[in-house]
């Protein structure tokens, strides 16, 4: 008898440097647990209208590494992902302006990690 495993993922908001006014990124649930080969959807909320969401996945002892970021009104076929990312393992997408969702498909052990979601409202130059 095999019991399902439980992936635990974590959530972290971050806002890069170099903005004229504050920002507040907002991910939610903090923390999702869900079984191998599950689908689990993370939110976040910009609080602001930037048009423009990035996602990191931090494992344990490593750096974070870019999976994919998602302007409000890009078509599916225009996601761009980071190197060893990719459809329909991983995707994005929008429900505002200011409101972002990556979504992982296929739950695995691996997919276990701090995930970080990321804007910059183009005042940096």
């Amino acid at each position: 008898l095999s019991w399902p495993l439980n992936v635990s993922l974590y959530y972290m908001s971050s806002y890069f440097p170099g903005v004229s006014g504050v920002t507040v990124v907002t991910q939610k649930p903090p923390v999702v647990t869900v079984r191998k080969g599950e689908m689990v959807t993370m939110d976040c909320n910009l609080g602001t209208v930037t048009n423009y969401a990035a996602w990191y996945k931090q494992v344990q002892g490593g750096v974070p590494q870019y999976v994919v970021c998602w302007y409000h009104g890009w078509k599916p076929e225009e996601i761009k992902y980071g190197s060893g990312f990719s459809f329909p393992k991983f995707t994005s997408n929008s429900q505002s302006t200011s409101d972002y969702r990556l979504i992982i498909n296929n739950v695995e052990e691996s997919d276990s990690a701090v995930y970080y979601c990321q804007t910059w409202d183009g005042s940096a130059k």
